[in-house]
């Protein structure tokens, strides 16, 4: 049964020309890094710290699907969408276009869990994360 997602950040990220692989095309890895960024601007944006030492979200998968190459320069638009969360995870899906261009060039997904980094076991998502993702 597919969930309903909620729009939870919206980020521009340049291209850089060391981004582009030898095909002449942004590289696969660097759309793992755009989709990182976003996270952690968001993270930021909902008061997580995102730093070792107590408790934080990590990643447990992630995946992409490149549907259109991207080719410097560019500037790439990363939306990300959050599921209903769970006790202590959530489920992430992002979209990635290119400024100024309405198709989509990849899209990608990624399981937040939060962890208590001392103890290496999850933990309850924090109320106020909670809020942020569960707001209308």
């Amino acid at each position: 049964m597919e969930h309903k997602k909620k729009l939870i950040h919206v980020t521009t990220i340049p291209m850089r020309w060391g981004d582009m692989d030898a095909y002449g095309h942004v590289n696969n890895t660097v759309y793992f890094r755009f989709m990182e960024q976003a996270r952690v601007e968001w993270c930021e944006e909902v008061g997580v710290e995102v730093r070792p030492g107590g408790l934080g979200p990590v990643i447990i998968n992630a995946s992409c699907t490149f549907l259109i190459p991207m080719t410097y320069p560019g500037t790439v638009e990363v939306r990300t969408y959050a599921g209903h969360p769970g006790r202590s995870s959530v489920q992430t899906h992002v979209e990635m276009r290119i400024v100024g261009d309405d198709a989509l060039y990849a899209e990608g997904a990624a399981k937040m869990v939060w962890m208590d980094t001392q103890t290496g076991k999850s933990a309850p998502i924090p109320d106020h994360v909670r809020a942020a993702l569960e707001a209308e």
